[in-house]
């Protein structure tokens, strides 16, 4: 169960569904950004969503799935394939950059839904293909 609900959760960001990623979440998710402040509830979650499609457009391939037996922890290894579309505070100008790179997520798991989701990447890597 756990492994279907988070390979729904990539399939609805990578069709840009963030209705679809967020029917994936419990009511109180915490969200753990990289490099960011853990953000509480679906709300924000949300809002996030909306920032990043803003200013990224982004693909995710080559990805592997694992699940505990219990169905309460999962994670994914990934590509980020994206676009820098517009600048995103604190970091270089965007001017239409391509990026490709290696992410993580770890979740949380409870009567199906996400609970908890733990994204990391190497932000020294993303910087250094986008300047």
């Amino acid at each position: 169960m756990s492994a279907d609900t988070i390979r729904r959760y990539f399939d609805a960001f990578n069709a840009k569904d963030t209705a679809g990623m967020l029917d994936c979440l419990a009511d109180d998710v915490a969200h753990h950004v990289n490099e960011g402040q853990v953000r509480i509830g679906r709300d924000k979650f949300a809002a996030f969503c909306d920032h990043m499609s803003a200013c990224y457009d982004e693909t995710l391939t080559d990805m592997v799935i694992f699940a505990t037996e219990d169905g309460t922890r999962a994670a994914a290894e990934y590509i980020v394939n994206g676009t820098y579309l517009k600048t995103d505070s604190g970091l270089p100008e965007a001017r239409g950059q391509t990026y490709r790179l290696p992410a993580g997520s770890f979740f949380s798991l409870a009567d199906g839904r996400i609970t908890r989701v733990v994204t990391y990447y190497n932000l020294a890597d993303w910087i250094g293909q986008v300047s």
